[in-house]
């Protein structure tokens, strides 16, 4: 009866040391970066920055930000994007976000620090002020 316990107990040992991650290893910032098969499944969260870029995070909670070629207006009121991949399958530099039927092509996609709190987008816009008086 005892060895059957003990193999039972292993078998609940095996998953949680499976599951059992490494560390979080420094990834480097501002390198340029693709999210493979964009989807529900992959993209967990998202913030525009205004109407200049977004800041995407995937699944492995990594965030990555998008720079747009021109502006995308309407990305700072909506609920919801879709992401054109031109058959590619990634969401990468290529790319373009789509909102509210408007295309939003990005110039680049690079890996990032998540988005600034709001507390550190204050502080950042106060220091900007200051600098211009």
């Amino acid at each position: 009866m005892k060895p059957k316990l003990i193999f039972s107990l292993a078998l609940f040992a095996l998953p949680s040391a499976a599951l059992a991650e490494e560390p979080a290893k420094e990834r480097p910032l501002g390198v340029e970066a693709a999210i493979v098969f964009p989807g529900n499944s992959t993209i967990r969260s998202w913030k525009a920055d205004r109407d200049r870029g977004i800041w995407i995070q995937d699944r492995r909670r990594n965030w990555f930000y998008g720079t747009f070629i021109g502006t995308c207006p309407s990305l700072s009121f909506a609920q919801a994007f879709g992401i054109e991949t031109r058959g590619a399958g990634r969401l990468d530099r290529l790319a373009s976000i789509i909102v509210r039927g408007d295309s939003c092509p990005l110039s680049s996609f690079v890996t990032s620090a998540p988005p600034p709190s709001k507390e550190e987008r204050d502080a950042a816009r106060k220091a900007e002020e200051a600098a211009q008086n």
